[in-house]
């Protein structure tokens, strides 16, 4: 390592190697990725939003954060990266959801108060899958998809860079609310660490050993394994009695990353990424009352649970994630050809549940009204392969340095949903006087929902940079791409950076961007079965194109469009203070959004024709409104010398506003818009995250002793109610709170770190509500820190 080197990273992460989170401040600060153990030879620097070969932040006009996980996962008391996260960066949001069916068993994550589907994930700069499922309940990201950041072991990871503007331009569809970049490790040397945690309440005890080692490969070649289990318990936060379990999922199964690179001579170098997660989830549905309850016979049999029972929707998560690339020199260019693949599969299963109208059909035949007791409920998979070929050169003599980069891209893309067994949704009696049809708790898949659809796409961009004078920069980029199944689009982007005086910088961004539907949103299907004046009827989240969805006259759907301003500042006096301010807008037109449910009583002529098809009840996804998100980030740091000791204080806050300005309904459903998007559904858009949260943290090392305090502030959040305003039902507020976490890490030696803390130490808890009016209900729904109150860990890591 240079001198050089080692001076830039001593700045970036202090003598420990870390900072919690560094801005990057533009022209003022130079960022390098560094590899905790051993640096292999062969290094390449990338900052997320530029193209140009050994970038740094002075190559970038629009605000990025690093954010390194090395002390995370050394000493961090959040064991998976979503929490991580979280606890970090305040415009990174992801709660765990209870009471929410699939969205209790992979963590939604979202950037600026936006969909999760409107944040791309990269992984080494390449883009990472989104899940097979589509959130269609609990009080974040309904109606989206997202990705999974659970099924990256945060052992595995150097650094994450967070781009904090839309960037659909250089990156394509999902880009809208900005980037994350995770960038995993390289390094030579062995570590391995073991964490152990529970809430103060005695349960979700959660064990997570995980280990990483980076080999020599030939002369200057390098291979990082990392392997980690997880088993994470059981959470309940119900009243004594009460037979609900609201709570953390079940969580068990191993996960495997390898990264590498092997260089060829000269820059030429062959790069690879493997990974795979085999997740087991368990979350817990609605219990289901006993004998003397209106459960009985309509969704329970006394003779299998006369006390009540709550069904648990088991889900088994198959996660693969690959890349394999060659970057090269192809005369005085640099180029890179890649090809990526991801597949994500849920399959369900119901347990301790029961098919009702089996059992009644069993009774009324003279049986004792028993029904199986599991059912394998089918599930879905989402596979994207993409394949991209990219250039760049900088040419020092245009201007004052110039980096000109160009390539395309071709993604394919399949969707597949699997029926369930017969049991899990037949409808048994068929006479509609009691015992409800399918598994308690989630209803399998049809036959009439199964479904394997694909697409493609094509796209080719040119991006470039130039340093216009000492003080001016200029970034442009354009992007054309074309769907096979919806059309074309083409997204531009403007930002400059100008040095306004020595450590001060202004920067601003325009930009247009685009989020391709799902094949999620587009041929998602679940049907099931309930009774609608005593006679059974179906019910259907109807997919786009089909035959519910065009007697509704559903349009076809096509790509959410967006509009990006960004206006920042950024001050760094020298080493030790860095700060950084920047306003954002986002407006985005043709939102998809999940429907209300129509009927023929909200919409008597729909509710005809829907009868007509043996459907009593609809929802679909549509084009259908339009938002606007505007806000303010702040980040600042001061490392200085204090007593004997080094203090780091770090402070970042979000605040970010989303407003629904227009709701456009499809001719076929003009006049009931109030159906198509209600009060509740429009709270869940503009406020299903804290409109501000901001963090806090102070460091403190001196000799063998780390500690850290960590303050973590949410801001208010009024989500809908069931009965609704309209009759006189107040919105639930969720009033502000301030968690802290804490943390105290002892050195041993130079390879051993015993660290024991708490989060969320003084066992905060969102403001308490009706729960006959919430999502999940419980007294809270799973809204800014969570509902598991207060948790204990202690770590040990160590390096071999």
């Amino acid at each position: 390592m240079t001198p050089m080197r080692r001076a830039i990273l001593l700045a970036l992460y202090g003598t420990a190697g870390l900072a919690a989170v560094t801005p990057l401040t533009g022209m003022a600060q130079t960022a390098a990725k560094t590899e905790k153990l051993v640096e292999p030879p062969v290094q390449t620097l990338t900052i997320v939003g530029s193209r140009k070969v050994n970038a740094t932040a002075t190559e970038t006009p629009v605000p990025v954060d690093i954010i390194s996980v090395t002390k995370v996962a050394e000493s961090g008391g959040q064991f998976d990266l979503a929490q991580t996260l979280a606890n970090i960066s305040p415009s990174f949001n992801s709660t765990r959801q209870t009471g929410a069916d699939g969205a209790d068993l992979v963590d939604s994550a979202a950037l600026r108060g936006l969909g999760s589907d409107q944040t791309l994930v990269l992984v080494n700069g390449k883009r990472r899958h989104t899940v097979s499922l589509v959130n269609l309940f609990g009080a974040r990201n309904r109606g989206n998809t997202g990705t999974d950041m659970n099924a990256i072991p945060v052992m595995a990871i150097n650094d994450i860079q967070v781009l904090r503007d839309g960037a659909a331009a250089q990156y394509g569809s999902d880009a809208i609310a900005g980037v994350l970049d995770i960038s995993l490790k390289k390094s030579l040397g062995c570590e391995a660490s073991f964490g152990y945690s529970q809430y103060s309440a005695g349960d979700g005890k959660n064990y997570a050993p995980s280990a990483y080692c980076g080999f020599r490969v030939g002369e200057a070649g390098v291979i990082g394994i990392t392997a980690e289990y997880t088993d994470r318990g059981r959470s309940n936060r119900a009243d004594p009695g009460n037979p609900r379990t609201i709570g953390d999922a079940r969580v068990t199964g191993p996960t495997v990353y390898i990264n590498g690179e092997v260089p060829n001579g000269g820059s030429d170098k062959f790069y690879f990424t493997l990974g795979n997660q085999q997740r087991r989830a368990s979350s817990a549905a609605w219990a289901r009352g006993g004998v003397g309850t209106d459960d009985i016979p309509s969704r329970n049999s006394a003779a299998m649970y006369p006390g009540g029972f709550v069904p648990y929707i088991n889900g088994d998560i198959n996660d693969i994630y690959g890349i394999a690339g060659y970057r090269m020199r192809v005369g005085e260019w640099n180029a890179d050809l890649s090809q990526t693949y991801g597949y994500n599969r849920l399959k369900y299963d119901i347990t301790n549940t029961l098919n009702a109208s089996i059992a009644n059909k069993d009774l009324l035949a003279g049986g004792k009204g028993v029904s199986a007791s599991s059912f394998d409920a089918g599930g879905f998979s989402f596979a994207q392969a993409t394949t991209n070929l990219d250039f760049s050169r900088y040419f020092d003599n245009w201007f004052m340095g110039t980096n000109v980069a160009f390539g395309a891209e071709y993604r394919y893309e399949k969707y597949q949903i699997f029926a369930g067994e017969p049991g899990s949704y037949i409808d048994a009696d068929g006479v509609g006087i009691g015992g409800n049809a399918g598994s308690q708790g989630f209803p399998g898949f049809q036959p009439g929902d199964s479904t394997n659809k694909n697409r493609n796409s094509i796209a080719a961009y040119v991006d470039v940079e130039a340093d216009l004078t000492s003080k001016l920069k200029l970034q442009t980029a354009v992007r054309a791409e074309r769907y096979n199944d919806f059309g074309s689009t083409l997204t531009g982007k403007l930002a400059a950076g100008y040095q306004l005086a020595d450590g001060f910088l202004g920067r601003a961004s325009v930009s247009t961007g685009f989020r391709a539907p799902s094949l999620q949103q587009v041929y998602f299907s679940s049907t099931f079965t309930d009774f609608i004046s005593g006679k059974p009827m179906d019910v259907v989240l109807a997919p786009n194109g089909g035959t519910v969805a065009n007697a509704a006259g559903i349009p076809k759907l096509t790509e959410e469009k967006s509009k990006s301003y960004t206006l920042g500042l950024t001050f760094k006096p020298n080493q030790q203070f860095s700060a950084t301010a920047d306003f954002y807008r986002i407006d985005i037109s043709d939102r998809i959004v999940l429907s209300g449910r129509f009927d023929a009583t909200n919409y008597p002529a729909l509710g005809a024709v829907l009868s007509g098809l043996g459907v009593g009840q609809a929802q679909f996804f549509v084009n259908s409104i339009s938002t606007r998100t505007q806000g303010l980030d702040l980040t600042s740091s001061y490392k200085t010398n204090f007593a004997a000791g080094k203090l780091t204080t770090y402070f970042a806050a979000n605040f970010s506003k989303t407003d629904v300005t227009k709701v456009k309904a499809p001719a076929a459903l003009r006049g009931y818009e109030d159906v198509l998007l209600s009060e509740r559904e429009r709270l869940f858009i503009e406020q299903g995250g804290p409109r501000r949260k901001a963090t806090l943290s102070f460091n403190y090392e001196q000799g063998p002793w780390n500690g850290e305090f960590k303050v973590i502030h949410y801001g208010p959040q009024t989500l809908g109610t069931f009965s609704g305003t309209a009759n006189g039902v107040a919105n639930a507020y969720y009033a502000p709170k301030t968690s802290a976490d804490l943390a105290l890490t002892y050195a041993v030696n130079d390879s051993t770190k015993i660290t024991v803390g708490a989060n969320n130490v003084f066992n905060v808890k969102p403001s308490r509500q009706d729960p006959n009016e919430t999502d999940n209900g419980f007294y809270y729904d799973s809204v800014q820190f969570g509902l598991g109150g207060a948790s204990y860990f202690v770590k040990l890591w160590k390096k071999f």
